[in-house]
C-alpha cells in the first residue's frame, strides 16, 4: 500500500512522527510474523523542496506535484491551533496548492485522510462536501461556520467512509494511522496497537472541556455562564430565553449553528464536566454528584456518563 505523508511548513512534529512510526512498526512486525501480504510504502511529500516542522527541524521531501499517485494521502496538522492564524493559514498558496494536489489524487481514486487541523485543509479542498467528518474538538464552531456542507461530529476521533478518513485532535494522528492500517489488515493493526501501547478510543467527549471550545458568539458565551450557575436546577428553554432576553428559536438557532447541540445537550455536557471534577478530586457518592449537577438519582448519572465518555464511575475516578 502505497502512503503519501503530505506536509506542509510548520507541521506538527508529533503527527507526523506517530503516522510514520505507526507504518513502520506495522511492516516491522508483519515481517516478523511472516504477514507477507501487507507493507506499507510511505513517503513525506510536499509542495518545496525541504519542509520546516514546528520545532524547526528540516525534512527532506519528494515533490509532491511530481509525485506518483498513491493508495492513500494522510495529512497531518499544522501548529496553528487557534482560530486567527489557523484562518491566514488557509488563505495561504501553500494550502491551496496542497488542496489542488489532494483533489488530484482523490479524482484518480486515492483515500484522503487528515487529523487535528489538517482536516481543515481536506475541506478547504471541497473533499468533505456532503460527508461526515470529525476535527480537533476544540476549534468544531469555526469548522462549523467554513464548511457548511461537512457533517461534523467533533465527538468522534475517527469518521471514514470509502474515500476519506478524519480524526480528532493532534495525538489522534495514532488513531488515524491504526485506521489506515486495520483497512489492510484488522489483526495487524490491533497488533501495532498493542506494541504501540495505543487504546482503542471511539470518543472525544472524554477529553473535550466545554468552556474551552473556541468560538466568538456572545449569546452562546452568556448561555454557558448562566447554565453554569444552574447545574443543580432544572432546565427549561423559556427561563433561559427569557434571562437572556432572546427568544427559544435563535438561542437554539444559535447553539445549534456555533456548537452542534442544543441548549439542553450543550447543559448536559457541562454537568458532565462537573460531575467527573467532583468524581476525581473528591469522596462524594455518586447520589450526591447527581444532586449537586441536577439529576435525581445516581443512576441516572451512571448511564449518562457511559453514554456519552463510554466509561463508568469506577473507571473515571481510577484512570482521571
Amino acid at each position: 500500500m502505497r502512503i503519501h505523508v503530505l506536509a506542509l511548513n510548520d507541521v506538527l512534529d508529533t503527527g507526523l512522527a506517530a503516522v510514520l512510526d505507526a507504518f513502520a512498526f506495522a511492516n516491522a512486525l508483519a515481517e516478523m510474523h511472516g504477514i507477507s501480504s501487507v507493507r506499507f510504502k510511505t513517503k513525506v511529500v510536499g509542495l518545496r523542496e525541504t519542509v520546516t516542522t514546528a520545532q524547526g527541524l528540516n525534512v527532506p521531501v519528494t515533490s509532491a506535484v511530481r509525485a506518483q499517485k498513491p493508495d492513500a494521502v494522510v495529512m497531518p496538522a499544522v501548529n496553528r491551533i487557534m482560530p486567527k492564524p489557523l484562518v491566514q493559514m488557509l488563505a495561504s498558496g501553500e494550502v491551496r496548492e496542497a488542496g489542488a494536489v489532494l483533489r488530484k489524487w482523490s479524482e484518480r481514486g486515492a483515500l484522503a485522510a487528515a487529523a487535528c487541523v489538517g482536516t481543515f485543509v481536506l475541506a478547504e479542498a471541497a473533499l468533505l462536501d456532503g460527508k461526515e467528518a470529525t476535527t480537533t474538538w476544540w476549534l468544531a464552531p469555526l469548522f462549523r461556520e467554513r464548511y457548511p456542507h461537512v457533517r461534523l461530529d467533533e465527538s468522534k476521533i475517527i469518521v471514514q467512509s470509502n474515500t476519506v478518513v478524519t480524526a480528532g485532535a493532534a495525538l489522534s494522528h495514532l488513531d488515524l494511522a491504526l485506521t489506515l492500517i486495520r483497512r489492510a489488515d484488522p489483526a495487524l493493526a490491533d497488533l501495532t496497537g498493542k506494541y504501540l501501547m495505543a487504546d482503542v478510543r471511539n470518543s472525544q467527549a472524554a477529553y473535550a472541556i466545554p468552556g474551552h471550545v473556541v468560538h466568538g458568539d456572545p449569546l452562546v458565551h452568556k448561555f454557558e455562564r448562566w447554565a453554569r450557575q444552574r447545574l443543580a436546577e432544572g432546565f427549561s428553554l423559556d427561563q433561559a430565553a427569557a434571562e437572556l432576553a432572546t427568544s427559544k428559536r435563535t438561542l437554539a438557532r444559535r447553539m445549534q449553528g456555533v456548537l452542534g447541540k442544543s441548549p439542553l445537550e450543550y447543559l448536559q455536557d457541562l454537568r458532565i464536566e462537573r460531575a467527573v471534577h467532583l468524581l476525581t478530586t473528591g469522596r462524594a457518592s455518586v447520589d450526591q454528584i447527581a444532586a449537586e449537577v441536577g439529576y435525581a438519582e445516581g443512576v441516572t448519572l451512571r448511564a449518562l456518563l457511559r453514554r456519552k465518555l463510554g466509561r463508568g464511575v469506577r473507571e473515571i475516578r481510577r484512570n482521571l
